[in-house]
């Protein structure tokens, strides 16, 4: 198999020994040689500075960093001066997301939707950056139905979007009908399937809860079969993870965005049984 595309997502560290875990955790995964590193953003922006510095530091190790950009709960003047700061810093590529509201907070901003963050980034910056957008192959958590969520979606690529980054999934086809159906309605960016490596049932089951991400049946009876056995669960993940990354590329998926969680073991180990080295065995 030729060599996948691939991007990686850090979220900012908050303490100085996550900071330096996570430049051990990249100084790993820079060997999987991939396109770029993104990194989150807290509800709200609360994580706006971290981003940044992160997204910086990635810069000044010779790689390209791409931050998230959330408009929910900012005004356009805030959202402006966010993205000369990007500008300044010689950013080029970003992923421009609605966001979550942090909770207790009250309005959803003056740019409602990604697809609002889009257009205004086109407006401010022209071509200046590659804005990345989400997709999601079974349905945002709060869209009214299929139907309505595709046109958000055709919405965000007509505001200017470059390609799209999906949300993690473990069943294929939800994925390849997504992309068959937004095609159909005149979308031909490149959409990268997301990956979540599975590594801890408890933390995927709550991350699943809160995205709206399925789990399939299957896959969640033997994980919850190996208790508190962590070595059965990656192994287990891995075998699950690594196929379904064949079938997509195999299928035709431009690229892999992995979600790390600031670790280098999992993704390294997908990457390596999809290169077939006997190191991942």
């Amino acid at each position: 198999m030729e060599t996948p595309n691939i991007s990686i997502e850090f979220f900012p560290p908050k303490t100085p020994e996550g900071a330096e875990k996570l430049r051990v955790a990249r100084q790993k995964l820079a060997e999987l040689q991939p396109k770029y590193f993104s990194v989150t953003f807290g509800a709200g922006g609360s994580t706006q500075q971290g981003t940044l510095d992160t997204v910086r530091e990635i810069q000044s190790e010779g790689h390209i960093g791409a931050p998230h950009l959330s408009c929910v709960g900012g005004t356009r003047e805030s959202i402006r001066g966010i993205l000369r700061e990007f500008q300044s810093h010689d950013i080029r590529r970003l992923v421009a997301l609605r966001g979550d509201l942090p909770s207790g907070y009250g309005g959803a901003g003056e740019l409602r939707y990604a697809s609002d963050l889009v257009e205004f980034i086109r407006a401010e910056t022209g071509d200046w950056f590659h804005i990345e957008v989400a997709a999601y192959p079974e349905m945002h958590p709060q869209a009214r139905s299929p139907q309505d969520d595709l046109q958000a979606f055709a919405r965000k690529v007509q505001a200017g979007a470059n390609a799209a980054i999906t949300q993690y999934f473990y069943n294929p086809d939800a994925y390849f009908q997504f992309v068959d159906n937004v095609a159909k309605l005149g979308v031909d960016i490149p959409i990268v399937a997301g990956i979540m490596p599975i590594t801890n049932y408890t933390q995927l089951m709550r991350f699943s809860e809160m995205c709206g991400a399925e789990i399939p049946r299957w896959i969640r009876l033997k994980l919850a079969s190996f208790g508190d056995d962590s070595a059965s669960i990656k192994a287990f993940g891995l075998d699950v993870v690594s196929g379904l990354c064949e079938k997509l590329l195999a299928g035709g998926a431009p690229g892999l965005h992995f979600y790390s969680m600031n670790q280098a073991a999992a993704t390294t180990a997908i990457w390596q049984r999809l290169q077939g080295s006997p190191t991942a065995a």
